[in-house]
């Protein structure tokens, strides 16, 4: 697993968003922010999370999409639920993920952070592959990026966002953290 010089990983399936922009110059990415994410609602498996980031997601294919239609979000990476990894957004480009968002004293995350989304929801607990994914992409961009903090949705837009929720195991993603070699 390794980050090249635009910011793409090499075991992603690159699916491009049109949803970023340049990062403000000389901004030092520091900040991990870990998401969950299901379409429809605790549902997973299917396409429209890849849709909805794509902003080709159809919002009449279920009646929750008419409330997503027109929003323009996306993410740097999304772990399925077998821990396959989906990039959308190269890491040196600010991928449209947090919001209103302030971590530290620091508002507006997305320009500092990558954002990466965990497919499922504050209802389900994580599979063992994404808990493995997830470790060895934190590995692998803390050598490329000097990350200093992994915060959840929740803890940048706190009372706005609840994920990724109860059913994230931190103490988990933590201690697997510390044991995995990349």
């Amino acid at each position: 697993m390794h980050i090249d010089a635009h910011g793409l990983l090499d075991t992603a399936q690159f699916i491009p968003s049109p949803n970023y922009d340049e990062r403000p110059a000389d901004t030092e990415i520091n900040l991990l922010v870990i998401h969950n994410i299901s379409l429809p609602p605790n549902e997973f498996s299917g396409n429209a999370v890849i849709e909805l980031f794509t902003n080709k997601i159809d919002p009449y294919a279920h009646p929750y999409y008419q409330t997503l239609y027109g929003l323009k979000v996306s993410a740097h990476f999304f772990i399925r639920r077998d821990g396959s990894v989906i990039q959308f957004v190269p890491c040196s480009k600010r991928a449209w993920h947090t919001g209103v968002s302030c971590w530290q004293g620091r508002e507006k995350c997305n320009d500092f952070s990558i954002g990466i989304e965990l497919e499922g929801s504050d209802i389900t607990p994580f599979t063992d592959e994404q808990y493995s994914k997830l470790c060895l992409l934190t590995k692998c961009l803390n050598q490329y990026y000097p990350i200093k903090d992994i915060a959840g949705h929740s803890d940048i837009a706190p009372g706005r966002k609840t994920d990724p929720g109860p059913y994230f195991d931190w103490k988990r993603y933590v201690e697997d953290l510390d044991n995995k070699i990349v």
